[in-house]
This record gives C-alpha cells, structure tokens and sequence, in this order.
C-alpha cells in the first residue's frame, strides 16, 4: 500500500541515501515524516539528502525476545541517533567485524551506511556504523 510519508524515505534508503523531511515554507526539518510541519504547519512538505552523520544517544543490543516476526534477525542493535542536522531518528547499528557491538558507546560519532536494496525491502530502516576516533 502507498503512503506518501513513507514512501519517499524508503526510497531513498534503496538508492542509498539518507533523506529528511524539509518544509517547503519554514525550511525546518523534521523526522520522522508527518503529515503537516511540526514547525509552522505547512503540508508543503519535501526532502532533503542528510550528511549522515550524527551522535549515537542511546541503543541497544537484542539477543533474545525480539517482536514477533524480527526473530529471525537476532542478534541485532537499535540505536537512537541524532543528525548533524538537528534531527534524530531510530536505526539499525551495523555490528563490528566480530559481529558483536562492543565497540559502541553513548555519544560516538556514526554515520549513515547504505545496505542492499533486498534488506531495505525486508527492513526499512537507516543503517549506521561507528566512525573510529
């Protein structure tokens, strides 16, 4: 099914890029994408490429009792990320080459990493990877 909202971000993810929500009339941005700006309530809404880059705030890593249906993608991470742009989203944290997270900390840089076209059909969502110091 079609949904506008949805539909431009997941776009850009199986092109390989990582786009944001940007009104047309205030120039704010926001993620995720709504309907109306969360700034001055425009519905003249497009998108905008992000640099990719942010902070990790917060993450985690599940091992066991993943929601129905993600029981297959176990071990996998989750980690809150806010952009250099201002906004923050929830995405997947591509694991170090071990396969584990050990590498991660709160407040490290990461940055957006592209994944096939076939995971993004499967699941729609940003990719990130830590950035070494």
């Amino acid at each position: 099914m079609s949904n506008p909202i949805r539909d431009g971000f997941r776009a850009g993810l199986a092109q390989g890029e990582l786009l944001v929500q940007k009104c047309n009339d205030c120039g704010g941005l926001n993620m995720y994408p709504r309907h109306a700006c969360p700034h001055c309530q425009s519905l003249s809404l497009g998108w905008q490429k992000a640099s990719g880059r942010g902070i990790l705030h917060s993450y985690t890593v599940l091992r066991q009792g993943a929601p129905q249906g993600f029981e297959g993608d176990l071990p996998y991470a989750l980690g809150v990320v806010k952009l250099q742009e201002g906004v923050q989203l929830l995405g997947r944290l591509i694991p170090d080459p071990d396969g584990n997270w050990d590498s991660y900390k709160c407040d490290d840089t990461v940055e957006f990493t592209p994944v096939s076209a076939e995971s993004i059909e499967r699941r729609p969502c940003a990719s990130f990877k830590r950035i070494n110091p």
